[in-house]
């Protein structure tokens, strides 16, 4: 399990500059006092999402923090774990770390004197773990979203207003530096105050169909797209412009993947699951990846759970085109667009001004193409046939700024490190490192329980507005406090 990069191994991949990431996006930790006690990490929930922050505890950061403890319902998995961390820690086998299912959280907690509690388990169960852990006496690193619901904010609010403990959103785009460029030119006041923003996501057909294999498709598990993916952008648009949002309309459907939409267009029947299936772009073989093959393939004798299902199943109940008007506090108003069925994926930003503008476009990858068996390739930069199909949409990213009366300008965006546009690795040392950070972030990314609280509103209110039609006001969805 080396080299993790993203929790989802169907998005893109970054490339690395050969010159390292800059100094400009780095913050500056001071070394941890010799014997200094390492802090105590429990990980809750050990699907692929987990695999960031066990790389992290077991390379870079394995100065600051260690792993003592497992939980999750399926042992095949932290069976995976656990051999990963013995051969990290150069043992003969496995680690041999304590292991609890869900309902020893408190047990956990005490008897391995837990200090931090990583919560990267199904999107609907966070608000129960966050709580759960707070009141037993950890500290919770939580992968975004937030939660899912106005139920779960408000019991999260709750327990940290009881508790006292702290809770640190991974809000990793923050991280990336292409993002905190745009929030630096729009702090700068180059463009004037904020009158609005529009803000298109594009996920491609290897990654965005992935949301539709796996436990994402069910809304009762991840809040659908508008929660689980849109939160990272709904918490961008709050750390670019510095503003909270009130008020929320939202249309969306299920219009490419799914059932009927496979039959209407001819694709039925279909395989229930990828692996074993040939010829079909929209399949994923878990032979094709050995990590994901011991993650999932082989631990489905323990509770059941397919990775690779079928896009294109009965039953799914999230949406795979979104849209939002999102109103502002200080009076901007966001357009947003999400479409899961894309043959290129990336995003673009306009942020208007009373100044000028700020034109970010980001091609994370420029197509999807298939090899000789009909399967999707995921990286097609390295496939020489692909250069044809992206040569006019290179992969790369571009900031540009505009004021009135004046010709446009490129800002130059720095390097960064790792997956998420190069904002993992930074992301990691604020995680594990912040109680020796030198100074304060200039860039202000680090995000704690309220900037998740800000995102996932947005989703929780599109989600009332899709099923009533109606605009939503969010002080209206009794999230426990406001905003």
């Amino acid at each position: 399990m080396t080299d993790v990069i993203d929790q989802n191994p169907t998005a893109p991949r970054r490339r690395e500059s050969p010159d390292g990431p800059s100094p400009l996006v780095v913050p500056q930790f001071a070394d941890p006092e010799p014997g200094a006690p390492r802090r105590r990490y429990a990980v809750v929930g050990t699907g692929h999402r987990a695999g960031m922050y066990v790389d992290a505890l077991n390379g870079p950061h394995r100065d600051v923090g260690e792993i003592v403890a497992w939980l999750d319902r399926n042992p095949g998995r932290i069976d995976y774990y656990d051999r990963y961390v013995g051969q990290a820690r150069d043992l003969d086998g496995p680690a041999g770390l304590a292991r609890y299912d869900a309902d020893g959280l408190e047990r956990m907690i005490d008897e391995c004197d837990i200090d931090v509690v990583i919560v990267t388990t199904i999107d609907s169960t966070h608000a129960e773990f966050i709580d759960r852990a707070l009141r037993a006496g950890a500290d919770v690193v939580v992968e975004k979203p937030l939660t899912t619901t106005a139920e779960g904010c408000a019991r999260i609010t709750k327990a940290t207003a009881d508790t006292g403990r702290d809770i640190i959103m991974t809000f990793n785009y923050r991280y990336a530096p292409r993002n905190s460029s745009l929030r630096e030119v729009i702090r700068s006041g180059e463009i004037g105050e904020v009158t609005s923003v529009h803000f298109e996501w594009a996920l491609d057909t290897v990654h965005g169909a992935d949301y539709f294999r796996r436990w994402h498709r069910q809304k009762e598990n991840s809040g659908g797209l508008v929660i689980h993916k849109s939160s990272h952008h709904f918490d961008l648009v709050n750390y670019w412009i510095g503003d909270v949002p009130t008020r929320v309309y939202a249309r969306g459907g299920l219009k490419f993947y799914g059932a009927e939409n496979a039959k209407a267009r001819g694709l039925w029947p279909r395989p229930e699951r990828g692996t074993g299936s040939r010829n079909d772009p929209f399949s994923l073989d878990l032979h094709d990846d050995p990590r994901l093959a011991e993650l999932y393939l082989e631990p489905e004798k323990h509770d059941g759970y397919r990775r690779d299902g079928d896009p294109f199943a009965e039953g799914i109940t999230i949406e795979d085109n979104l849209a939002l008007i999102v109103d502002y506090r200080k009076g901007a108003v966001l357009t947003y667009s999400l479409n899961a069925h894309s043959p290129w994926e990336g995003y673009k930003v306009t942020v208007n001004g009373t100044q000028g503008r700020a034109e970010l476009e980001v091609i994370e990858r420029g197509a999807v193409i298939r090899d000789e068996n009909g399967r999707a390739v995921l990286d097609p930069s390295a496939t020489p046939e692909a250069l044809g199909h992206s040569a006019l949409r290179p992969e790369g990213e571009r900031l540009i700024v505009q004021k009135h009366w004046d010709i446009a300008r490129e800002v130059e965006i720095p390097e960064g490190m790792g997956g998420h546009g190069g904002g993992d690795a930074i992301l990691l040392m604020d995680v594990f490192r912040r109680h020796l950070r030198v100074g304060d972030d200039p860039l202000a990314r680090a995000a704690g329980y309220r900037d998740g609280l800000r995102a996932v509103a947005v989703g929780i209110a599109a989600n009332v507005s899709l099923e009533t039609g109606q605009a939503v006001d969010i002080a209206d969805l009794d999230l426990g406090e406001e905003l």
